[in-house]
This record gives C-alpha cells, structure tokens and sequence, in this order.
C-alpha cells in the first residue's frame, strides 16, 4: 500500500466548519491525498456534508483532536476524565460518519497542561489514563476507527513526550483500535535519534505528522529528514504522511501554537512545497 499524504486543515484555518468545505476542492488541486481535520467543537462541522465533499472530491480523510481543559482522561477529576470519553468518542462517530479510519492526537491529556510527578504518582496517572482510553478504544473498534496517540514535546504536556512512552501507554491499554502517531515536530524536540524513535514505535505505529522544525515547509529546516525517511521504508511504513502547520492569522490557534510569525512566504507556498519534499524523500 503507498503512502498517502495529507494536509491538515489548521494549515489555512481553525476551526475547520461547514462553511470551509471549499477547501478539499483546493487540497485535492494541489495534488494531496488526504485531509485531516481536526476536531474542535462538536457542532462546527455538518459531517454527512463533508462526507459528500470528501466523495466528490476522491480525498481521504483523517481527524486530529483538540484536547481542552475539559477533555482529559488523565485528570484527577472525574468530570473531566468523563468530558474526556465523551469528545473521543463523538471524534470516533464524526470520523466514522466521514469514511475516515484515523483519529489522532494527544488524547490522554488536556494540551498545555503540565505537571511534576513521582514514579508512583505517574503508575497512577498511567493507569488512570489507560482505563478511560480502554473505554474509547472499544467504542472505536465498534466503529472501525483507530486511535493514533501522539507524543508532544515538553512545553505541551510533561505526560507522553517521547515514542517509547506511547508505546508504554499503547501496550497498557492493549487494544487493537489504540495505536501511535508520531510528530517530527515533536521528535525534533524530544527524541535522541528520530530514527531510532520510529523504529520502537513500529509495531504500532499508523500515522505520521511530517514537520519542519519551526513548522515551516517540510524541508526547509534542520529536521534529520534523510534518517525519517531511511527508518521509515526500514519499517515498511505505509500510513499518511500529513503536513500540519498554523496560520498566524488566526490569532487565537497562533497563540496556542505559539505562531508568532508566518511559517512561510504563503500557506500554499508551504503546502505545495512540503508536498513536494516529502513525495521526492519517500520515492
């Protein structure tokens, strides 16, 4: 199976709504395979519709979440855990009713929400976690969808940072619907060798967000891509390779993502140009 390679939507706007649905017709023209869309609120988007345009227009579709403070299946406190449960699984049914098989992201935490731990105080937190995830997973295999965890770098979460961790997490829940998703972004921050990091990640690994290290242009930057692309074909990785990057013109996703100038010349330059790179680096 080839690779498919995608474009999340934050690249042009956020939230993606109905009203954005014009924007699969100009991802397809610039030559994409997939679209991924994250999902922010649970009533921003008409998902029959999307399923239509994504029809019409022949691409794929993956999710990402968007893990507020509210949607943690980590914390502490139960109305939290269980506002958690409830957006992963509404992520499931919207990625579902799409014809899509992916949701990805950080879905064991709210983003942005860090904390100092014990050994044993983290067993806790794991355990916790593991428990809610199970719940979704279950729904998700219900359904036909995957679950693809995704590490972060430190200044976004303190719990799964690096590929083993998920891994860690991935086997505690042990479910065939909860997988990984790995972030070159991420991987520049926090892991030693991104090579070595896909290689521990492999037997679980389904889903691959390909950024610079300033999320500019795939290519542009200092991301040992040469070493991504050697450890994925090493794998026989054959998932999506997806480019997700931010606009600085919409202040409030630039402010989470912390976009405090144009990651590139255009949005366009940077999505026709990443794809570009990563089709001639996977060739």
């Amino acid at each position: 199976m080839a690779i498919q390679f995608g474009l999340n939507t934050f690249t042009f706007v956020s939230p993606f709504t109905t009203k954005d649905l014009a924007l699969l017709d100009k991802v397809k023209q610039m030559g994409f395979d997939l679209i991924e869309i994250p999902i922010e609120g649970m009533s921003d988007l008409d998902y029959e519709e999307a399923a239509r345009a994504l029809k019409r227009t022949g691409l794929a579709v993956s999710t990402c979440a968007a893990m507020g403070p509210d949607r943690d299946p980590t914390h502490e406190d139960p109305v939290k855990q269980q506002g958690g449960i409830e957006y992963l699984k509404h992520m499931v049914d919207a990625t579902a009713k799409m014809g899509g098989s992916i949701c990805g992201g950080p879905i064991y935490a709210s983003v942005g929400r860090t904390w100092q731990t014990t050994p044993e105080q983290r067993k806790k937190d794991l355990e916790r976690c593991a428990r809610n995830l199970k719940i979704v997973a279950d729904y998700a295999r219900s359904k036909g969808v995957i679950f693809a965890i995704e590490p972060l770098n430190r200044f976004e979460t303190s719990f799964i940072n690096l590929a083993e961790q998920a891994v860690e997490l991935v086997e505690m829940i042990d479910s065939p619907a909860m997988r990984i998703m790995l972030d070159t972004f991420h991987m520049n921050i926090e892991e030693k060798r991104l090579g070595e990091a896909i290689e521990k990640a492999a037997p679980y690994l389904v889903h691959i967000h390909a950024n610079e290290n300033d999320r500019g242009t795939p290519g542009s930057g200092h991301v040992p891509w040469a070493e991504v692309a050697t450890a994925l074909k090493k794998i026989n990785y054959s998932g999506a390779m997806v480019i997700e990057s931010f606009s600085s013109e919409n202040k409030t996703i630039a402010r989470a993502a912390a976009i405090w100038r144009p990651p590139a010349p255009s949005q366009d330059e940077l999505a026709s140009e990443g794809l570009k790179f990563l089709k001639q680096l996977m060739a």
